[in-house]
C-alpha cells in the first residue's frame, strides 16, 4: 500500500458496489427474456440489431466485432451459430477479398422484430421504469461521462446515440 493510493470514500465504495452490482445483474436479465422469447442471447441480438442499422444491413466482421465489443473468434463464433439459423449470412468482402462481410437476413429481421417488443418491455420493467425523469437524465450523462473514458473513440456509439424521445439532455445532443 502506498501513501499515493486514492482510497474511496465510504460513498464512493457504496456507489462502486451498487454499480458492479449492477453490471453483473443486468445482462442475466436481459438474456433470460431473449433467451425465453427467441432463443437469442442478448450479444445476438445486439450484432443482429447492429447489422440491420448498418447501410445494406451489411458490414465488415471486424467492424460488427468493434461496434459489439467483441474480439474476432467470439464474434465468429456467434457469427457460425446465428449463420446456422439462417438470421444472417457471410461472404467475401466485395472491396477486400481479405475481409468478410455480414449481412442480417430476411428471417433475422423478423426474429428482431418479433424480439423487439419483450425486449423494449424487460428494458423498461427492469431499469427506466424505476427512474423519475430527473433520474433518467442523470443516467444518461453519469453513463456518457464515464463511456467517454471507456469508449473515447465512440466504436459503440454510444456516447454520440441520439434519441428521438427521451431526456432532454439526449435530444439536445
Amino acid at each position: 500500500m502506498t501513501e499515493d493510493t486514492r482510497w474511496l470514500s465510504t460513498e464512493e465504495s457504496a456507489a462502486w458496489v451498487r454499480l458492479v452490482a449492477l453490471t453483473e445483474l443486468l445482462p442475466g436479465a436481459l438474456d433470460a427474456q431473449l433467451l425465453r422469447d427467441a432463443q437469442l442471447t442478448h450479444f445476438e441480438y445486439a450484432a443482429l440489431m447492429a447489422l440491420a442499422a448498418a447501410p445494406e444491413r451489411t458490414m465488415r466482421m471486424t467492424e460488427l466485432a468493434s461496434r459489439t465489443n467483441a474480439t474476432l473468434p467470439r464474434l465468429s463464433h456467434v457469427a457460425r451459430r446465428l449463420e446456422e439459423r439462417g438470421l444472417i449470412r457471410r461472404f467475401p468482402c466485395p472491396e477486400d477479398r481479405r475481409a468478410t462481410n455480414a449481412t442480417v437476413t430476411e428471417s433475422g429481421m423478423r426474429l428482431i422484430a418479433d424480439a423487439a417488443p419483450g425486449h423494449v418491455e424487460t428494458v423498461r420493467r427492469t431499469v427506466l421504469d424505476a427512474l423519475t425523469p430527473e433520474q433518467l437524465e442523470q443516467l444518461y450523462a453519469i453513463a456518457g461521462a464515464v463511456l467517454t473514458r471507456l469508449d473515447p473513440d465512440e466504436r459503440l456509439s454510444a456516447t454520440s446515440c441520439q434519441f428521438s424521445e427521451g431526456p432532454a439532455i439526449a435530444r439536445a445532443g
